[in-house]
């Protein structure tokens, strides 16, 4: 007998300083605890993407960003054994810029630290491959240009 399949859409802000990138950790709340992320999530129901991105990641890290261009979109297939079914995510990975805001974990929530992480030394982490996929394309460019371009992205 087949699992179950579903399908969803998630946006990623990619917000970088100097050779930093901020992640954030899942929860026991979450699919996949202990493991570390982009901060974003799931797009609701008529949101934009974008805007998902700026709520997903106030809620997550407390910093108010702007969201700017799309950097890649990834998809994935995964076996998710506590919910028996099979999960299709499509990824929307942007870049972000920060506006305001102190950076803070969130409280009772999908996600349970935020921080910055040097990208070199952030493969060490139990990343989701998504995200492992990402910051090896990252750690290829100049953390400078900050993602202004999406060349080799």
């Amino acid at each position: 007998m087949s699992k179950p399949q579903r399908q969803r859409i998630a946006a990623y802000g990619v917000l970088t300083y100097s050779d930093q990138i901020l992640l954030v950790r899942a929860s026991s709340r979450s699919d996949a605890p202990d493991t570390w992320w982009l901060p974003g999530g799931g797009v609701d129901f008529g949101e934009h993407p974008r805007e998902c991105v700026v709520r997903e990641f106030l809620e997550e890290t407390g910093l108010n960003v702007a969201c700017g261009e799309l950097l890649d979109v990834v998809s994935d297939v995964m076996d998710w054994p506590h919910v028996r079914e099979s999960v299709h995510t499509v990824r929307l990975l942007y870049a972000v810029t920060h506006v305001d805001g102190t950076l803070r974990g969130e409280a009772n929530g999908t996600t349970d630290a935020v921080e910055w992480r040097p990208l070199e030394d952030a493969s060490g982490l139990p990343l989701m491959p998504f995200v492992r996929d990402a910051l090896s394309r990252i750690g290829r460019r100049d953390p400078q240009k900050k993602f202004l371009s999406t060349n080799g992205f």
